[in-house]
Formats: structure tokens, C-alpha cells, sequence
């Protein structure tokens, strides 16, 4: 039997979120017991206002984050996702919003088409468990943000109390993929049953303080983390060290 790579993975996930868009949101709301909108306000309040400014949203799907950075800091935002789906309606969003300070594009989070330094924020969210490479994917995140810039993210995450996650087991790989297939059929089916052992499996081999160490190791300072919902999700941020990154 042939063995499943990474790069698979990440195939096999974005084929899975390609019939997805329209009803994304709603997705993300059952997922986490509609706990997500929590989730993305607390992300998105961990970057500073800043008129002027430019935000990058990577896996940006179709847009929920990017608008809600939009509205938080006055800045400029640019929103890349991999998938063209999810950017096709992200732009159907923009022109219902008659949004004109958003702008998408195609890309890939492990290999930005930008500059160093060139963003004062980056968010991105539920991406690492997508990625062949985690630990790159962060230094390529984090490379774009300016010296004394701020990185976000929000992913899903294990509730820590054993009784919990228990629940959350049950949930995940019981639930989840009969409450897909009742409000979305057999696509939300299929996205049910892979999250729960998706989740799982990534942080047996990615545990949350791999991850501080990667934000760390890429040249973030001053990490914080915050699991929310009994953990359920979790909030990670941290500021660009570098020359001026005190100003």
C-alpha cells in the first residue's frame, strides 16, 4: 500500500473545501458550536489600527476575516487563498460590500508572492494543518511581517480536561460528519468525518509548544497563546523582532 504524503494531504483537503465556499461560514459555526465568530474577533483584535496600513489574511477562504480587518484596523487588506472557489466568492463578497480596500489573491501560504517586510500584520487561520511543512510555512508567514509588525492565527484545537475531549471525540467523529450530511450533504459529510482525526493527528506530531517554538524560531517575540471554548480553539499572536520592531 502506497504511503499518504503530506503533499497528498494538502491535496486531498483542498479538493475537499473546493465545494465549500457558499456556505463556508456556516461550516466554520457548526464545526465549533458557534464558537468560531468568538474565535475570529478575538484574532482579529490581537492586530493594532492602523489606517494606513497593510494587512496580509492567508487561507483568507471567502473573505469573513479579511472585512473583519477591514472594519478593526482601517487598513488596506489582502486576502490570499489557494483554492479558486473560495476566492470567487470572496470577490462575489467584496462587490455586495462595495468593498474597495480588499484585494485577493491566488497563492499559497508556504511560498508568499511578496516581499520581505512588506505587511505590518499578517493573519492567517486553520492553515498549518494543511501544509507539508509547518515550521516553514511560519518562517514564510512571519518573513513578510515587518520588524515590530504583529502575526496572528486561529486554528482548532483539543479541549485539555479529559473529560472534555472525551466529548469532543465523540463530537468530532460522531456528530460532526451526521450533522454535515443532515445541513450540506455529502460535502460536509466528507469535511466532518476528516476534520476530527485531522485535528488530532496534528497535534500529536505538532503539539502547541512545537508550535510557540516555530513562531520563536522564525523570529517572533513576545508569543502569546490563548485557548478559548474549553479549548476548543486556539488564539496565537506575537510581534516581528527585528531593527525597530521597539518603535
Amino acid at each position: 500500500m502506497a504511503q499518504t504524503t503530506d503533499s497528498d494531504r494538502q491535496r486531498f483537503a483542498t479538493e475537499l473545501f473546493d465545494g465549500l465556499p457558499p456556505r463556508y461560514d456556516r461550516l466554520g459555526a457548526l464545526l465549533s458550536l458557534g464558537q468560531d465568530r468568538r474565535w475570529r474577533r478575538a484574532t482579529v483584535e490581537k492586530i493594532p489600527r492602523n489606517p494606513g496600513g497593510r494587512v496580509l489574511d492567508v487561507a483568507t477562504g471567502p473573505g469573513g476575516v479579511a472585512f473583519a480587518l477591514r472594519r478593526h484596523t482601517g487598513s488596506s487588506v489582502v486576502g490570499l487563498d489557494l483554492t479558486w472557489p473560495m476566492l470567487a466568492e470572496a470577490r462575489r463578497n467584496i462587490a455586495r460590500r462595495g468593498e474597495e480596500r480588499v484585494a485577493l489573491v491566488q497563492g499559497s501560504g508556504d511560498t508568499l508572492p511578496f516581499a520581505d517586510g512588506v505587511f505590518d500584520a499578517v493573519t492567517f487561520t486553520y492553515l498549518l494543518r494543511y501544509v507539508p511543512d509547518p515550521e516553514g510555512t511560519v518562517a514564510e508567514l512571519a518573513r513578510v511581517v515587518r520588524p515590530g509588525g504583529v502575526m496572528a492565527s486561529l486554528e482548532f484545537h483539543l479541549p485539555d480536561s479529559a473529560v472534555w475531549r472525551a466529548l469532543w471525540w465523540c463530537y468530532t467523529r460522531g456528530v460532526l460528519p451526521v450533522a454535515g450530511w443532515m445541513t450540506g450533504g455529502r460535502e460536509w459529510f466528507e469535511v466532518g468525518r476528516f476534520l476530527g482525526p485531522n485535528i488530532s493527528g496534528h497535534y500529536r506530531r505538532y503539539p502547541v509548544s512545537w508550535t510557540v517554538g516555530a513562531w520563536e524560531r522564525a523570529g517572533m517575540q513576545q508569543v502569546g497563546v490563548r485557548r478559548m471554548s474549553l479549548g476548543g480553539g486556539l488564539v496565537m499572536w506575537g510581534t516581528r523582532a527585528g531593527p525597530g520592531a521597539g518603535a
